[in-house]
């Protein structure tokens, strides 16, 4: 979201939440969900990351831009955040993704918040990793630089957690694909959320034209899974936040338009927006399209979410607890154990991921409309319709991943991939059609994969 509307949510709640950390049970790390049910199918998982930085945006190592947070981070309001997180689902696992400056800073404030996280990954088993440029980093930085602080990251964290330690994956926001290939072939890291599914002219980077669940991405570009074995790289890439599919059709929004298209499950879009008792529901009605219909459909269901502790805790709490008591399955555990569980079930892009979501009525989610999304290696498909007039259905997206596709060689705004159709409706050609209107091959291509669909 905007500078202004991100300003407004933090302004939202200045009084922190205070509770004693007393008396919580110790999980440690021998509470692994994974030991206890290593199936992906039929499971719910829910991954959590946590923002500590110092600046909004670390461009370098020395050069920042956007607000300065250190009187945000405290070790003080550290503790509050995790504790609403114990509080509101017990035995929960979240991952903790720290800047460079989080890493490095001298300060008595910030030395401390690194000590009591790492006691967070020995307590809750937690995990500690890396979040380059403090999001989007290839927007501002070149890929050598941004490699060569990954890896420097990396050996600073495995020195602050001590014991060998290495984290199972890192947070980016976006990350071109020679960081993950990087990651994978370099450090031994295979799993990183390296895109946000949909997002496009919302806070600092666009990244339109991907899958919305794990994928192995393609060298050509982040957006596009690997098509063969030259092609991949063994990295799997994970979406930022999940988001409500008939809002994410939109473009932007924010404090300039009464709806915001990454609006779902993210604080910003839902608590920051409408409060804790409408954004609750939103965060709900969102992570159902995953846990209800998308379980049925796909055999496991996964809800993600990145929260900076620089926000308000205006709802974190009743995040979790919500999810936990209507899903009372639902496994939390960190990205680096569902990146590396979805792993070990794939082997390659042979996924073949299916939604159907109605609207919610809030935002940007036309509650008339319902849109079925179908995601595999060679194409993306969205059909939209208006099921309370029953009218027909309309192609709003139709992204094929089996084109040459290449990324920006320098760092800019947007690296999206836009297929024949594209959601966002940005370009003449993205007007929705009805399906018999496509080409005779893209009708092939699809037909191949899903034969029930009616061209006539």
């Amino acid at each position: 979201m905007d500078k202004i509307s991100r300003r407004r949510f933090i302004g939202f709640s200045t009084a922190a939440l205070a509770a004693s950390m007393a008396g919580l049970p110790s999980y440690g790390m021998v509470n692994n969900v994974l030991k206890k049910n290593n199936n992906l199918f039929g499971n719910r998982f829910l991954t959590f990351n946590a923002i500590v930085r110092v600046n909004q945006i670390e461009i370098t190592r020395d050069k920042n831009l956007g607000h300065d947070e250190r009187k945000l981070h405290t070790p003080e309001k550290v503790r509050q955040f995790r504790q609403a997180i114990e509080e509101g689902w017990p035995g929960a696992k979240i991952t903790w993704g720290m800047s460079w400056l989080a890493l490095h800073d001298e300060t008595d404030s910030y030395k401390e918040i690194r000590r009591i996280i790492v006691d967070y990954h020995h307590k809750y088993g937690d995990e500690i990793t890396f979040v380059p440029g403090a999001y989007y980093a290839d927007s501002y930085n070149t890929r050598e630089k941004i490699n060569k602080e990954i890896t420097d990251a990396l050996v600073k964290i495995s020195e602050i957690v001590g014991n060998g330690y290495r984290p199972k994956s890192i947070v980016g926001g976006f990350l071109a694909s020679d960081h993950l290939r990087h990651l994978a072939e370099n450090e031994g890291i295979h799993v990183c959320q390296g895109n946000v599914w949909s997002q496009y002219g919302t806070d600092l980077q666009d990244d339109e034209g991907s899958v919305c669940y794990p994928y192995y991405p393609s060298k050509e570009h982040l957006c596009k899974p690997a098509q063969n074995k030259n092609d991949f790289i063994d990295c799997v890439d994970l979406d930022g936040w999940t988001m409500d599919f008939v809002s994410a059709r939109r473009v932007g929004g924010g404090s300039d338009k009464p709806y915001c298209s990454r609006m779902g499950v993210g604080p910003i879009e839902t608590f920051g927006m409408y409060g804790k008792d409408l954004g609750l529901k939103e965060v709900l009605h969102s992570a159902s399209a995953h846990f209800d219909k998308g379980f049925r459909l796909n055999k496991f269901g996964w809800v993600t979410n990145n929260w900076e502790v620089s926000l308000p805790l205006l709802g974190l709490k009743e995040f979790f607890s919500a999810i936990k008591q209507r899903w009372p399955d639902a496994k939390c555990i960190t990205q680096g154990e569902f990146g590396l569980l979805w792993r070990n079930h794939f082997k390659s892009n042979n996924f073949d991921y299916r939604f159907v979501a109605r609207g919610s009525g809030i935002g940007g989610s036309d509650e008339n409309l319902e849109i079925r999304w179908f995601m595999n290696k060679d194409f993306r498909l969205a059909l939209l319709k208006d099921w309370k007039l029953k009218t027909e259905e309309q192609v709003i997206d139709f992204t094929r991943y089996d084109l040459k596709a290449e990324e920006p060689k320098n760092p800019v705004r947007d690296w999206s991939l836009m297929g024949t159709i594209n959601q966002k409706q940005l370009r003449p050609q993205d007007k929705p059609v009805p399906l018999k209107d496509l080409k005779d091959v893209e009708k092939k291509i699809i037909h191949k994969r899903i034969p029930e669909l009616n061209f006539r």
